[in-house]
């Protein structure tokens, strides 16, 4: 069953800034024309349907230019003097709103389907389908699905330049010589580097699940996982603001996107989180947790506190569904 969403479930934060609500995608998606779903007639399975037939212009989100207005006063912080804004995350928000896209369309398109409006169903399939493709082909960047093509291809250049380097050698041109040994040590740490990614990716275990509710243990503020990476896929330029490297595990380890209760500040976003700044309770989490995200990337919470994913989630990131540990004592009164 298609989940239930919309581009109007989003909400605007307290200082004017938008969270995926219609004024900012119209900064990324052009309105082409309205279609009669929801107009002519109701949608059983979208009440919120606007109508509006999208087309996406993934130049502008490549260039990555939805902003997150988001605040950090979170007390607390580091020996290094970092706060919380240092791992505010847009490219996180960005794969959030991409995956939210994803689903809205699917939507649309059943309720076309269910309204027999064949020819916007197809439009919007075709949609769809550009959506889905270019996802598909993020992913393959991010969790170094190309990057076992890359480390072959390094290897493949690395063989030509010895063969090349020998020559070198044997005419006494040693000059060459020294510039293609040290292009070959560089192709050997480039090839190094994306073969530990792609196994990284493989063979990835992670001590957090989605829709877990966690605590920062340097800022204090509670979150909930909504997304993982085995390794820290940020920018360069993120993990320097973010001092990846002075973590005791580097960023060779675990990376969590988090979505951050409101209430500690109600323009916080998202953020991504190294695994060892991370700590879940030991006692279930009744506490009340609001975030505009929650109620497209969740169905609700489940008897231990923690939020239940919904299936699209779970299949982006292949992760089985969890089931909250039945207690022997309640079974034994059962």
């Amino acid at each position: 069953m298609v989940q239930v969403l919309s581009l109007s479930t989003l909400t605007t934060s307290g200082n004017g800034g938008f969270y995926g609500s219609p004024a900012l995608w119209r900064r990324h998606f052009k309105l082409l024309e309205k279609s009669r779903i929801g107009i002519d007639r109701p949608c059983f399975c979208h009440q919120f349907v606007q109508g509006l037939h999208l087309r996406v212009t993934f130049n502008l989100l490549r260039q990555r230019n939805l902003r997150a207005n988001a605040g950090w006063l979170f007390k607390g912080g580091s020996d290094q003097g970092l706060d919380a804004s240092s791992e505010r995350s847009e490219s996180a928000n960005e794969d959030i709103l991409f995956f939210f896209f994803q689903l809205d369309l699917a939507t649309r398109v059943q309720c076309a389907l269910n309204m027999e409006e064949y020819d916007i169903a197809q439009q919007l399939r075709n949609k769809l389908t550009e959506v889905e493709e270019e996802i598909s082909r993020q992913l393959e960047a991010k969790r170094g699905l190309s990057s076992k093509s890359e480390a072959q291809d390094k290897a493949l250049s690395i063989i030509r330049l010895r063969a090349d380097l020998q020559k070198a050698i044997d005419s006494e041109n040693y000059a060459l010589a020294a510039d293609l040994r040290d292009q070959i040590c560089k192709l050997e740490a480039e090839s190094l580097a994306a073969s530990a990614t792609a196994l990284a990716f493989e063979n990835a275990r992670f001590a957090f699940r989605l829709g877990q509710k966690v605590n920062h243990k340097i800022f204090g503020y509670r979150a909930v996982i909504c997304g993982m990476d085995p390794v820290c896929c940020e920018s360069s330029s993120w993990m320097e603001i973010a001092q990846v490297e002075k973590l005791q595990r580097g960023p060779s380890q675990p990376f969590y996107q988090v979505l951050v209760d409101v209430h500690a500040d109600p323009n916080i976003l998202v953020a991504y989180v190294a695994e060892e700044n991370l700590l879940a309770s030991d006692q279930p989490d009744m506490a009340r947790f609001d975030h505009p995200y929650i109620s497209f990337l969740f169905y609700g919470t489940d008897t231990a506190g923690d939020f239940i994913p919904i299936k699209q989630l779970r299949e982006k990131y292949n992760r089985p569904r969890y089931e909250v540990p039945t207690d022997p004592e309640d079974e034994e009164l059962q």
